[in-house]
């Protein structure tokens, strides 16, 4: 039979698993927000909310730890607890779909950052271009026409 120490460590191992979950369930939808943040390029509020992001994430680890302690105090009975695995499951599917989400926007910041390095290079061929000069030959010359110009 377990004693009364016990079911309150189970009790509580199933309530800060729940916690988690809502924990988690924030992250997802804080990923989605990113996601949409990144597309629009609106670069303050993706700061902003990397910020709570943070937060969001030392929440989700310390919470971890509180579960990792109630989980060692648990008798093997109550970590095969089939309440106690099902939530364990739920948790590490959110989790695997918080890792997805945050690969996605990693591909996001990386599209978004080549897109703008071919517009820089697009723009630096754009001025060398317009500042080509031509030579006596009339041979391309880059770089400004230096002197003026004589008749």
């Amino acid at each position: 039979m377990l004693s009364l120490s016990l079911i309150n460590i189970m009790s509580e191992l199933k309530e800060a698993i729940k916690s988690q979950h809502k924990l988690l369930l924030e992250l997802q939808q804080i990923l989605e927000t990113e996601l949409h943040l990144i597309s629009s390029r609106d670069a303050e509020s993706l700061i902003n909310m990397l910020k709570t992001k943070e937060a969001l994430l030392d929440s989700v680890q310390q919470q971890d730890t509180l579960i990792a302690s109630l989980y060692t105090k648990s008798s093997q009975e109550q970590k095969d607890d089939e309440e106690v695995v099902k939530l364990f499951n739920q948790a590490k599917e959110i989790v695997s779909q918080c890792k997805y989400r945050t690969q996605i926007n990693q591909t996001a910041v990386e599209q978004g950052q080549l897109r703008l390095e071919h517009l820089r290079n697009l723009l630096l061929e754009s001025r060398a271009k317009e500042s080509m000069t031509y030579d006596k030959s009339g041979r391309t010359r880059g770089g400004s026409s230096g002197g003026g110009i004589s008749a």
